[in-house]
């Protein structure tokens, strides 16, 4: 058993944790910035660095505190290593590095994706072989995992991001940033009336594509301005919404029609939270002609946090897999 401490500072949240064994997380202290990036309505990644530097000490020392460790209870340093942000990520490596030389402790370079899945054995154990439905901002994939970090992507984005799409309806539409928890609201108070296309319909992948969803709706929604139209914006985003988790959802079955060793279904990364996405997974799931456990995080671990990092760090620690100090930040990082 192992007692870490987990840093992660990937894009707009600073945050550590203290996890025990990889599945007792003991706190979680989270710094947002939404606030500082919504009026650009996107993150801006000079200023969510600068805001790194300003939160990283004290969210790590109250992540001590509130976990009541001593630096003669840790065992390990753990830190995402990437993809993401660049400067993002330079923080919490740098921080991470210093503290683990400082106090003579092994330190751990995490996958942020890895850290979205092992999300999930905060809560529960993970039962292997397993499916995990990616969906974030920066990611859309279909990991199957045969054992601990044992990464097998089955299916990717060829383009963008379910969370990116999310983001871009929300500005078109003129919601604040980030607009993906606002259009899951509207999209229960519309209906699917657009019929926006499918991506890649009648193809047989596992592969996602948003893209052309997106322009879809952009032009629409430029086409109707251009002639006067007005358009309920509800149904926009239902419209918009329903094509998006066909595809989320299809391929998920699909993925579970071709490997029918997998029991055990996975949900993870920022766009979990979707209440559209929950619904229709757990009522497709539900009506598999096989039995699988579906599982997904509880909304304050579906957005980026430490507590993730620790314990996906479990397994490496134990396979003194450890990082050297002169670890760098990998912002294209792939699992």
């Amino acid at each position: 058993m192992a007692t870490i401490l987990a840093i992660e500072s990937s894009c707009d949240e600073t945050s550590a944790a203290i996890v025990l064994n990889g599945t007792d997380m003991r706190s979680n202290v989270v710094a947002s910035q939404i606030k500082s990036h919504m009026r650009f309505g996107g993150v801006v990644p000079e200023i969510a660095s600068r805001h790194h530097v300003e939160q990283i000490t004290q969210v790590i020392d109250l992540a001590m505190t509130e976990g009541d460790a001593t630096w003669d209870d840790v065992d390990a340093v753990a830190v995402t290593q990437g993809p993401g942000l660049v400067g993002s990520l330079l923080i919490g490596i740098t921080a991470a590095k210093t503290l683990a030389f400082a106090h003579q402790k092994p330190l751990i370079g995490v996958n942020h994706m890895a850290g979205h899945i092992y999300a999930n054995q905060l809560v529960a154990p993970m039962d292997y072989p397993l499916l995990a439905l990616v969906v974030s901002g920066g990611h859309t994939e279909l990991v199957l995992m045969r054992g601990d970090n044992d990464f097998e992507t089955i299916g990717d984005t060829r383009d963008d991001a379910v969370g990116e799409a999310y983001d871009k309806i929300g500005r078109v539409i003129g919601v604040p940033y980030p607009g993906g928890k606002i259009i899951d609201q509207m999209a229960h108070e519309g209906e699917d009336v657009y019929n926006y296309p499918r991506a890649m319909k009648g193809e047989d992948t596992l592969d996602f594509s948003f893209s052309g969803l997106k322009s879809a709706v952009i032009n629409h929604m430029h086409n109707a301005k251009q002639k006067n139209e007005a358009l309920d914006m509800n149904n926009v985003a239902a419209s918009f919404q329903a094509a998006a988790l066909d595809q989320l959802v299809g391929r998920t079955m699909r993925a579970l029609e071709l490997h029918p060793e997998i029991k055990h279904v996975l949900v993870a990364g920022g766009v979990a939270a979707n209440k559209g996405l929950r619904t229709q997974l757990t009522a497709a799931i539900e009506a598999f002609d096989q039995e699988i456990t579906l599982q997904f995080p509880p909304l304050s671990l579906c957005g980026d946090n430490a507590a993730m990092i620790g314990a996906a760090a479990e397994s490496l620690y134990a396979q003194a897999d450890f990082a050297p100090l002169g670890l760098d930040a990998k912002p294209g990082l792939s699992l």
